[in-house]
């Protein structure tokens, strides 16, 4: 643990300074791509088809995407069945580990504790394993929901909490004994972030309009917070008081008071931003626009347009991860 979270802190501090690049998942080219923070294309990589969500390794080395296989949760089919390794220094992709049965994988976050990747998939609705050494599955949980979505483990490695988008829930479950506990939330679940403490998990509903609070130690919703329309993504501020989410129907990025529990401004994109992503020193959240391919990059502290760039043609961009220059 105390390997991973040194490698983290050394991953920030290096980012923290815009010593970086914006890593992009062009969802319909069926690529990740390299930008520069002013929208300069730099390069990209090829992946599985319609990759959707990804994450950095601790060491920001590596990034890993979901080769989904289809465009969207409500797009039918069987889908596809892998995760693909980028080595981020060349630019490559080094694996692409089968996922075996279980299609339409989607979200994806790393076990920090073991440095396992936690794999939610569709079809059918599992919690998948996979070991990045041994680059194979080696564990599943049943989420008990349906159309499971965006996973979110805790810093303890523990407990790992899945948004069910069509059963209204989130699944918690333990990582060693496999008890799942399902707590009710509001409609559509998808995105998720913890708190700095780990003592809350904030859920974006996207037809119920909400996010809503889940205390982790009691697995109980706590509060509900209304926000513009379709808020599908979900990220926290570096104090942890305010939540910044993508609303998609809206066009529009929406902060909230937490304390309050009441949105209190709103960025008008434009455009409809299907992801929202922060940058680990907390100044700057990213929202990719699929369907008009173009990356936001919003200044939380001024709650306005910092920048924004068109992808490369037929991109069709999701989310956005900094990532140092190798």
């Amino acid at each position: 643990m105390l390997c991973f979270t040194i490698l983290f802190l050394l991953s920030c501090l290096s980012l923290a300074a815009q010593d970086s690049l914006l890593l992009v998942s062009q969802k319909a080219a069926s690529t990740v791509g390299f930008y520069t923070w002013q929208g300069q294309y730099l390069d990209a990589v090829q992946v599985g088809q319609h990759p959707h969500e990804m994450v950095l390794s601790p060491d920001g080395r590596f990034a890993y995407t979901t080769d989904n296989g289809t465009m969207a949760i409500e797009v039918a089919g069987e889908g596809g069945n892998t995760v693909s390794f980028i080595d981020l220094k060349t630019r490559t992709r080094i694996a692409q580990v089968s996922l075996g049965k279980y299609h339409r994988p989607h979200g994806i976050d790393v076990n920090p504790v073991t440095g396992d990747l936690l794999i939610s998939s569709e079809n059918p609705d599992q919690l998948i394993v996979v070991d990045v050494k041994q680059k194979k599955v080696t564990r599943t949980f049943d989420t008990k929901g349906q159309t499971s979505h965006i996973v979110t483990c805790d810093a303890k490695g523990e407990w790992a909490y899945v948004s069910n988008a069509r059963s209204s829930n989130v699944a918690a479950i333990h990582l060693t004994t496999g008890e799942t506990i399902l707590i009710p939330v509001g409609d559509r679940p998808e995105g998720s972030v913890l708190s700095k403490d780990g003592k809350t998990l904030y859920v974006a509903n996207r037809e119920s309009n909400e996010i809503t609070a889940i205390d982790t130690a009691a697995k109980k919703l706590t509060a509900r917070i209304k926000t513009c329309r379709e808020p599908a993504r979900v990220g926290l501020s570096s104090d942890d008081k305010t939540l910044i989410y993508a609303c998609i129907t809206d066009r529009q990025v929406g902060f909230a008071d937490i304390a309050s529990g009441k949105q209190t401004a709103a960025v008008d994109l434009g455009a409809r931003p299907v992801s929202l992503t922060t940058s680990p020193d907390g100044k700057h959240a990213f929202a990719g626009a699929q369907d008009e391919g173009t990356v936001f990059v919003i200044s939380i502290a001024d709650r306005k347009i910092a920048k924004q760039f068109k992808t490369i043609p037929g991109a069709g961009p999701d989310p956005v991860l900094p990532i140092r220059k190798w």
